[in-house]
Formats: C-alpha cells, structure tokens, sequence
C-alpha cells in the first residue's frame, strides 16, 4: 500500500502524548527535588546547630580557658568535627581550618552556617559574663549532604522514568483508537474510488469518526445513484436523437425522389425537422450541464406551453390537434427547466407515435403540487409491451425514453404515473411546490381515483395506443 509523505497518525500521537506525560512528570519532580535537596541541606544544618550548641554549653560550664573546656565536652556524632575559635575567627583549639568566617560571624551572638573548604560549618557562640569570647565550629564534609540529595534525585528520576514508560501503554492503545478508524475510512474510499458504491465504514464509537464513515456510505450512495443515471441517460439521449435524426433521413430521401413541386415542400419538412433535432440536441445538452437545486425553480404551465409549440406542428402534419390547457396562478415547482422539459417532450412524442385523435396536455394544482398530464384518444396499454417500459427486454429499442423521464422525474423530486392505462390513456407528471429549504414537502403518495399508477409497473402501448413507446 503506497504512503504519502509526513508523519502517520500513531506516531504523532503517541509522540504527544508522551511528551506531554515527560513534562507533567519534570514539572512535578524538578520542584519535588529542589524541596528534597532542601530538607537534606536544613536537616543537616540543624543537626550541626544541635552540636554546636550542646558544645558550646559545655564550654560556658566548665571553668577555667575555653580551649582546654574542648577536650572534656560532650561527645560529637561519627563525622563531625568540632573547633574552638576567637572572637576574631582565629582556631584556638580543636580540628578545622586555621580561620573561619563562619565562626568570625557568630561573635554577634546568634547561629551562623556556611559552606567553607567543602564542608558544611556551623558556628554557636560561647558567652561568659553576658559576652562573647568565643565560637564553637562543628562541620561535617559537604559530599554527605550532596550525596543523600543525589541519591534522592535518582530516585525521583528512576520513578519519573517509569511513569513516562507506562504511560506509552495508555498513549499507544489512544493513538490506535484514534488512528484505526481513520485507516479503515481510507480504505473505505478506496474501495468507492474503485466503482464500490455499496461501502461501509464499520462503526467505531468515535462520534467525529462515525459521522464521516455515514457521510461518505451516503456519498457513495448518491455518486451510485448518479452514475446510474447517467447510464441510463446517455443509452436514452442515444434513442431521443436517433427518432428525429432517422425522420429527417427519411424526408431527404423521398424529397430527393420526388417532383419539383413535391420536393419544395419535402425539403420544408426536413428544415423543420432539422430545426427540431437542433432543438432537442440543445434541449439534452443543457440538461446535462444543469443540476438540480432545492432553491431552484420552474413554471409548469410556462414550459409546458413552450414544449407544446415545438410539437403542434408535427402534430398538425400528421392531422391531428393539439391542446394545451393551463390553470393561471400556479406556483413554481421544484424542478429544472431543462428536466421538465425533457419530460413533457418524451409525453409528446409518444402520444404522436403511438396515439391517435387529439393531444391533450393540462396543468392543474394537485394540492401539495402541480400535475402535467399529457392524454390521446389512443387504445391504451397492452401487456405484451411492459418490456418495453423497463428496459430491461434484451435488445430492446423502444422504450428508453420513458424509463428517462420517469428518472428525471425522481430525480427532480417528483413522480412520473399513468393515471388512465386506457383506453385514452393519460400520463401524468407530479412536482412538489417550490418550498423553503427547511419545510420538508410530500407529494401525494395515494393513486388518484381513477386508477393510476406508476410508470414502472405500467403496461406498454399497443401500436397505436397512446403514450407508451418512446
């Protein structure tokens, strides 16, 4: 499976999160060691003042000099050393260096502690007679403070450490619940850009995740839908053009066989066909290029007026009369122009074909939309011709064009029925009107009175019914 550039999911992740843990974890410890270190640090320090302290009682206790009084104190801790010092800070007796600054402070009378030559000093004052005439030092070596803080720090790291290592379980088993739907919609829509309309996201528990999986199931479902149409509108366009192409042939032909006189009014004919098929390559070519919008409009009765005119002259050739009755007032319909007109055209075409006597096309308000029915004075439908509808007859050539218009109409949101199977039959187009986005509108779902029904389950015409073989 090729991979594009950057960085997987996983790994990105899993990386934050344990970033983020690794600085949760040093923001806690960093402070945690800082105080460690400084409980260590006062904890000695007040052990020195406790000797210190207890050595320089001693001292004011016994008689005579001070520096003698050193040998007979209390004894000192293991590693801990004392010395007396001079006001001055000079050492008079015992161990430590020769002066201290520590012990030099402590002639004001208080406590005083110091880091000197590497080791941790404190200095208690000796007082006699309500004044100071020396100071006690007592040190210990500075490593052994440090050394317990290290250890201490080692310890907070080690545990750091394996607070961050666990945490990478956690982080790797999110990092995968966060990528593994990702991955499966990836392949899910490689799958539909296969040709696979039918794909699933499996569902994960992940809001965002399924969300997506049940907009590109829908997606795929629509582009199915359309590329179905599509099909079946280019096998139809193939019919639609083929019927007027194969009657201007056929007038050229008999107009080149004909007399002068004769031929004048043949080559009239065929200009007018000409212009029809003009019309009709139009007519097809900007109703591919148009799609349906919830906010776009049509007026029923303006477009069925237009279709009209384009066919009363055929039907006047062929002797028969076309009518076309309107109700005024109607509001728009949700359908395109181009599509309705398609459909009308389809109607018409059939009734002259197959139908007989008079073309009748009426626009009324239904209620909850508009209906256009197109009738004839044919015999109806018969049986033997259902194929023919469906289009499912193998190898069959008539027929395509209802089974578009009935497509059309679904796809406009509206429903192409027979209302009357015959004899005179009636087909009739149901629109919805044109309503706002946000107000769901229905079209009648129960057949009318008078038996119709839908196109698909209509039975085809008999050679001179009307309305069934385009």
């Amino acid at each position: 499976m090729p991979r594009g550039g950057g960085v997987r999911l996983r790994r990105r992740v899993l990386s934050c999160l344990m970033a983020v843990t690794a600085c949760a974890v040093l923001l806690f410890t960093v402070p945690l060691a800082w105080a460690v270190a400084e409980v260590y640090r006062r904890g000695a320090v007040v052990l020195l003042q406790r000797d210190a302290i207890s050595v320089a009682e001693n001292l004011v206790a016994r008689p005579g000099p001070v520096a003698g009084g050193l040998a007979g104190s209390a004894e000192l801790p293991h590693g801990v050393d004392a010395g007396v010092y001079g006001p001055g800070g000079r050492r008079i007796a015992g161990e430590g260096p020769g002066a201290s600054p520590v012990a030099r402070l402590a002639r004001d009378g208080g406590l005083h502690q110091g880091i000197e030559v590497a080791n941790l000093a404190v200095a208690a004052p000796v007082v006699r007679g309500g004044r100071v005439v020396a100071a006690v030092r007592v040190w210990v070596p500075w490593d052994s403070v440090t050394d317990r803080r290290m250890r201490a720090w080692l310890l907070l790291a080690g545990l750091g450490s394996v607070v961050v290592a666990w945490s990478g379980l956690p982080a790797w088993h999110l990092a995968r619940r966060v990528a593994v739907p990702l991955e499966r919609l990836t392949t899910v829509a490689r799958a539909l850009g296969d040709g696979d309309f039918t794909v699933q996201a499996p569902r994960t528990d992940i809001r965002e995740a399924d969300l997506a999986g049940r907009a590109l199931a829908a997606t795929a479902r629509r582009l199915g839908e359309v590329l179905e149409r599509e099909r079946r509108f280019s096998t139809a366009v193939s019919h639609q053009l083929r019927t007027p192409l194969t009657a201007l042939v056929l007038g050229l032909e008999a107009a080149q066989e004909s007399a002068e006189g004769v031929r004048r009014e043949a080559v009239a004919l065929a200009l007018r066909r000409a212009e029809h098929l003009a019309e009709t390559v139009d007519e097809v070519l900007r109703l591919a290029r148009e799609t349906h919008r919830a906010g776009a409009g049509a007026d029923a009765g303006q477009v069925a007026e237009q279709v009209a005119c384009r066919y009363r002259a055929a039907a006047e050739e062929a002797g028969r009369r076309l009518v076309v009755r309107c109700e005024r007032g109607l509001a728009p319909v949700t359908a395109s122009e181009a599509a309705l007109a398609q459909i009308l055209g389809t109607l018409l075409d059939n009734a002259l074909v197959h139908g007989r006597g008079e073309i009748r096309v009426s626009v009324a308000d239904v209620g909850t939309g508009v209906a256009v029915e197109v009738g004839d004075d044919g015999a109806g439908l018969l049986p033997a011709c259902e194929p023919a509808f469906t289009g499912r007859s193998p190898g069959a050539r008539h027929g395509i064009g209802l089974p578009l218009a009935r497509s059309l109409a679904e796809a406009e949101g509206g429903r192409l029925v027979v209302r009357r199977a015959g004899p005179r039959p009636v087909f009739s187009v149901l629109l919805p009107f044109q309503v706002p986005s946000e107000v769901p509108s229905e079209l009648p779902s129960e057949p009318a009175e008078d038996g119709s029904q839908a196109v698909t389950g209509a039975k085809s015409p008999a050679g001179d019914g009307g309305g069934g073989g385009s």
